[in-house]
Formats: structure tokens, C-alpha cells, sequence
């Protein structure tokens, strides 16, 4: 604990983004350039060095937090990447994307403001690369085993570098013509450039994983095969079933899913494409879904010349303040929180702060409306209640050129015949059945991720891709293995 009187003198600050007018015209990350080393030492030092730090526990991954906030506090950066690399294989992409459900449980968040522990550790990873502390940890020797991991989101790039050093031979197979999942695809490039997913890529290469891009296992490859080829399979396809809108009308033109949208977009960052073909140019956008994929759509509208941008939430607006009777502290609290994205919209609606939420609480989707040529122009909305009913006298139409359905996901795709070709079983949410050991019922098939455990955040992501992998190498070895896993169960609740 470098300063014992930290966590009462030095008020919270959050890393500064860049100016709304600045960053809404390119499509760099929204965070201000350059590590905020002073602002992380100074974090750092509230941090209390409680004697249980609830911290880990809120964390999937069990970050070692007190211990490389005490680090940074003093300069260390060399050791506190290294504690952070202990449990966390991608900190840059975690400092970046995860909700942070470890700030929930600071134990300073019982009464103040929570350490900013995300920022920090975004600083520390941050560092790391600047000074060369990351390098490629290929194994001492090979195992002479062999592993295939069907996905390489999050989970499935954690489960191969674990496994590759760990001494097994590695093929990740991508569906995509480039490696990364959702971050590829699905996170917009000004919350993650690629660029850093790619140096990580180029890490994994290093240590000896290989990338097998642009196969899809089931369609391109029969998964029997690929079984009886490899010594183990690790399923990490994510959730890519998304959920529908039973709403009139939805087979108009120009109603399209987030996941739709969103990768056309990423497509014009990467130089694949001069302009996307659901582009938001000059258009009404409606996004139907409150969650963090509304809010990339609507950051990514706003960059693309929307003329308006509207998000529909049905659940209503929290406050500000967490309620100790329905979610005390530690756990994750739903509140009011403005994005990035959010705050950019605000500009676009050029309207006093207080007026200019693009978000409509408590709102819910009748049905959408469209012109002769059968393409969607209007959005008939109503407002509901706490129970999701519709409110009399609440309705109104919004202009909407271009409507963007976020309602989540349910499950990995059935359709790609990997499932089928495997044999393997679904639990009643339409997720791949396993065991607490990741193991699917098929000899030498495990799943992990959002496939396997439902639509979650990247921390849980990694931490499962780094539990799986523990549980593959126990298999390959006949014994313990080498690898930690983080996670004691996959039933264990999650706080985010």
C-alpha cells in the first residue's frame, strides 16, 4: 500500500477521451492517445489493500489487482505487467471492453468512488507493449499432442495461446477471412483498433499457434473429420444466433440486424470496402435493443452522417445511484451510464445535455411502417411498463430509414452443421451442453464461451478460454497439467 491515505485524498479520475468533435470524424479509439501514466499512479494509490479484496472475486479472471495497483503506484511497470499477465492474456482488449464488474466490488465502492481499476490496467498493458516487456512465450518442448479450437473470438484465441504454450500443437479454424471473432468484426475500431488485435496475433504465430482462416467447420470441413484428425477439440464459436424481432413488418427493406451492420462497417476501417452497404449516410437510424451492441451501432451511425439516431430501450432508465436493497454492493449494479457513443450522439442532436439522450427508456417497438417501394420509413413505437406492458396513450412514429435490431443472442448457429456432424447437445437455453470440466458429451470435444455459457462479457470470454484450456491439457497430459484455471465452476455466478 503505497499511500495509506490515497483512497481519502486523491478523488477518482477516469482516463479523458478525446473531444466529441474530434473523434466523431475518424474512427481512432475514443480514449485520449498515450498511456495516462501520472493519472494510473495516482488511481494506483487509492487502492486500499483491504484485507479481502472483493476485487478478485468480482473478477472472472481473478486478477491479481491490489497486487499490480501496488506496483504501478510505484513505478514498477516491468512487475505489474507481469502480474497482470499472470491471469490475463489480452489486458489491452480487457482495459478496453470489459464492463469492469471488479470496480463493482472494490471495497472502496461500499462509500466512494471505486478505484478506476480498468484504466489502470489498460495503462499497464498499454506500457508493457511501449516497452517491450510482451514478447512471444514459445513452450520448451512439444508435447507431441494435438489440438483444434473451432473459433477464434476471445475465448478461442485464450484456449489456443494457453494450450500452444503449454507445449500442444495448435490449429485455430476461423470462419472469417481473418482471425479475431467479434473483435474483429463485431467491436467497432474506434473501441478497439485492429491493429493491436493483430500484434497479439502476431505474438500467438510467434509461439508456434496456427491460423486456419476462412474454413468453416461443418460447411467447409466436416467436423468428424477434424475430430478424428486432432487429440482434442475445443468448440469457442460464440453466440452468434441472434434474437429475432416478431414485430409487423420486418420484412421490409432496411431493417437489418446489428451483426448485419456492424462488420460492413468494420470492413470500411480494415479498407475492404470504399463505402458499407447499409451505410447510415443522411439516414433516420432507429436501434431497437439497449445494450452495449445498440451503443457500437450508434456510434458507428453516427460517424457514417446519420441524420438522426435513436435507440429504443424497454427496460427503464436507472438511476444514478446503486439500490442497496435490490443490488447491494458487491454486485454489479445497473445504472445510468452515458457511453462514448452516447455522448457523440448528444452532439449530433446539437440539444442541451440534459435533452439530448438518444436513448427512449422504457420503449418498446409496435411495428415498422414503409412506403410503396417496400422498403421501412417509420418506426411505430410504444412506451411499457415495469412489466413490459404497452402504456395507453404512449405511442408515437419516429422517421426510420434504417432500423438496427440488438436484441442480443440465444446461442451458437445450429445451421452450420457442426453440431449436427459432432452429435452434440444443447442444454434448454439453446447453448452446447457440458460438464464442469468444459467437456461436451462427445470423447475429446470441449466447449467454452459465449457457445457454450450464453451471451456474456470478453472477461468471461477469456477466463473461459483459459479454463478450458486447463481442462484440455489435464486430458492430453493423463495427469494435472501445467496450465491455472480461473474459474472453479462454470456455474459460478457472474457479476457482470
Amino acid at each position: 500500500m503505497a499511500d495509506p491515505h490515497g483512497f481519502l485524498t486523491t478523488p477518482r479520475e477516469e482516463r479523458p477521451r478525446r473531444p466529441v468533435g474530434e473523434r466523431v470524424r475518424d474512427w481512432n479509439e475514443v480514449g485520449a492517445p498515450g498511456a495516462p501514466l501520472p493519472l494510473a499512479e495516482r488511481q494506483a494509490d487509492r487502492c486500499m489493500d483491504c484485507g479481502v479484496p472483493f476485487c478478485h472475486e468480482a473478477c472472472p479472471l481473478g486478477n491479481l489487482i491490489p497486487e499490480w495497483n501496488e506496483l504501478v503506484s510505484r513505478a514498477d511497470w516491468r512487475a505489474a505487467s507481469e502480474r497482470l499477465h499472470a491471469t490475463n492474456n489480452f489486458p489491452e482488449f480487457t482495459g478496453r471492453l470489459c464492463p469492469a464488474p471488479c470496480e463493482a466490488g472494490c471495497v472502496l465502492a461500499i462509500n466512494r468512488p471505486a478505484v478506476t481499476i480498468e484504466d489502470v490496467e489498460c495503462a499497464v498493458a498499454d506500457r508493457a507493449w511501449e516497452e517491450g516487456f510482451v514478447a512471444p512465450l514459445p513452450p520448451g518442448r512439444l508435447s507431441g499432442r494435438t489440438v483444434a479450437v473451432i473459433g477464434s473470438g476471445p475465448a478461442g484465441l485464450a484456449a489456443a495461446q494457453q494450450l500452444t504454450r503449454a507445449g500442444h500443437t495448435v490449429a485455430v479454424y476461423e470462419r472469417d477471412d481473418r482471425p479475431g471473432g467479434l473483435l474483429r468484426y463485431g467491436i467497432p475500431e474506434f473501441k478497439l483498433e485492429k491493429w493491436r488485435l493483430d500484434r497479439r496475433i502476431g505474438q500467438m504465430r510467434a509461439e508456434g499457434t496456427r491460423f486456419r482462416t476462412s474454413v468453416a467447420v461443418g460447411r467447409d470441413i466436416d467436423a468428424d473429420e477434424l475430430r478424428a484428425r486432432y487429440d482434442a477439440v475445443v468448440i469457442t464459436t460464440g453466440a452468434t444466433a441472434w434474437r429475432e424481432a416478431d414485430v409487423p413488418g420486418r420484412e421490409l427493406a432496411g431493417v437489418h440486424q446489428a451483426m448485419e451492420y456492424l462488420p460492413s462497417a468494420n470492413r470500411v476501417s480494415a479498407g475492404d470496402l470504399e463505402v458499407s452497404p447499409l451505410s447510415a449516410a443522411g439516414r433516420h437510424v432507429v436501434i431497437v435493443g439497449g445494450g452495449d451492441t445498440g451503443a457500437d451501432c450508434l456510434g458507428t451511425a453516427v460517424r457514417e452522417g446519420a441524420a438522426s439516431v435513436t435507440q429504443l430501450d424497454i427496460r427503464p432508465r436507472p438511476g444514478t445511484a446503486r439500490d442497496e436493497k435490490a443490488e447491494p454492493w458487491p454486485t454489479y449494479p445497473r445504472l445510468y451510464r452515458v457511453s462514448a457513443a452516447h455522448e457523440e450522439a448528444r452532439e449530433l442532436r446539437s440539444a442541451p445535455v440534459s435533452d439530448a439522450d438518444a436513448r427512449l427508456f422504457a420503449s418498446c417497438a409496435l411495428r415498422f411502417m414503409g412506403d410503396a417501394e417496400g422498403h421501412v420509413r417509420w418506426l411505430r413505437l410504444t412506451g411499457v411498463d415495469t412489466e413490459r406492458r404497452p402504456q395507453p396513450g404512449t405511442g408515437r412514429t419516429l422517421p426510420a430509414d434504417l432500423v438496427l435490431l440488438a436484441l442480443g443472442f440465444s446461442g451458437p448457429d445450429r445451421e452450420d452443421g457442426l453440431i449436427g456432424q459432432l452429435g452434440l447437445a444443447l442444454d434448454d437455453d439453446g447453448t452446447l451442453a457440458r460438464d464442469e470440466d468444459f467437456a461436451t458429451g462427445v470423447p475429446g470435444v470441449f466447449a467454452a464461451g459465449d457457445a457454450a455459457r450464453g451471451q456474456s462479457s470478453i472477461v468471461w470470454a477469456v477466463a473461459e478460454g483459459r479454463s478450458v484450456a486447463a481442462a484440455v491439457d489435464r486430458l492430453l497430459s493423463g495427469g494435472e497439467g501445467s496450465l491455472p484455471s480461473p474459474i472453479g465452476s462454470r456455474d459460478r455466478p457472474m457479476t457482470a
